[in-house]
């Protein structure tokens, strides 16, 4: 299992949030769970299984709703 901290362009509204949520939590591999999308500081968090998704997959699943990622941080659990 790994741990994904995604930091984005400022979000501008609670309902960004939402979608961004939905995205990565609909993905195979990420624990449900885990999934914390921080409005103020504009993170996404996560745990996943690197077996069965990469974190360039989680990355695009957010960047197809159109919020452009500024840096992305992997460490192992």
């Amino acid at each position: 299992m790994k741990k994904a901290t995604i930091q984005l362009e400022t979000l501008s509204c609670p309902s960004c949030l939402q979608k961004i949520d939905n995205a990565v939590k609909g993905l195979n591999g990420v624990e449900k769970d885990s999934v914390k999308v921080m409005f103020n500081s504009s993170k996404v968090k996560a745990n996943f299984d690197s077996e069965a998704v990469t974190i360039e997959n989680i990355e695009k699943a957010i960047e197809d709703l159109g919020y452009p990622i500024i840096k992305s941080k992997v460490k192992a659990v």
